[in-house]
C-alpha cells in the first residue's frame, strides 16, 4: 500500500492567490480595529478623555456659579462700606442694630421671646 501525501494547500495559483490576499486583509483589518478600540477607549477613558473633560465642565460650571455670587457679595459689601464712610444715618442704624448703642438720655428696651424658652 502506499502512502500518498495530500495537499491541504490551495489546488490552483488563483485560489492561492486569494488566500494570500485573505491572509493580508485579515492581518490588517485586525490591527486596525486593535488601533481603533485602543483608540476609542483613549479617547473614552484617557487622562484628557470625553469623561475628565465632562467633569472639569461641571466643575467650571459650578465654580462660575460661585464666582457670581461672590461678585454680587462683594457689591454688597462695597455699598456697605461706602455708605459706612459717607451716610450719617446708616452709620447710626448700624451701630443701633449691631451694637446696641443709644443717644444720651434714651432707653432701650430688649424683650425675651417667650418660645424660646
Amino acid at each position: 500500500m502506499k502512502v500518498v501525501a495530500k495537499k491541504t494547500g490551495p489546488r490552483n495559483l488563483r485560489q492561492q492567490v486569494d488566500a494570500e490576499r485573505w491572509k493580508k486583509n485579515a492581518v490588517f483589518f485586525g490591527l486596525t480595529g486593535l488601533v481603533l478600540i485602543y483608540l476609542c477607549i483613549t479617547l473614552l477613558v484617557g487622562d484628557n478623555g470625553l469623561f475628565k473633560y465632562w467633569e472639569l465642565r461641571k466643575t467650571k460650571t459650578k465654580l462660575d456659579s460661585e464666582i457670581t455670587g461672590l461678585e454680587k457679595q462683594n457689591t454688597e459689601l462695597k455699598k456697605q462700606v461706602n455708605a459706612l464712610k459717607n451716610d450719617p444715618y446708616y452709620i447710626e442704624k448700624s451701630a443701633r442694630e449691631e451694637y446696641g448703642l443709644a443717644r444720651k438720655n434714651e432707653l432701650i428696651f430688649q424683650f425675651e421671646d417667650p418660645a424660646k424658652k
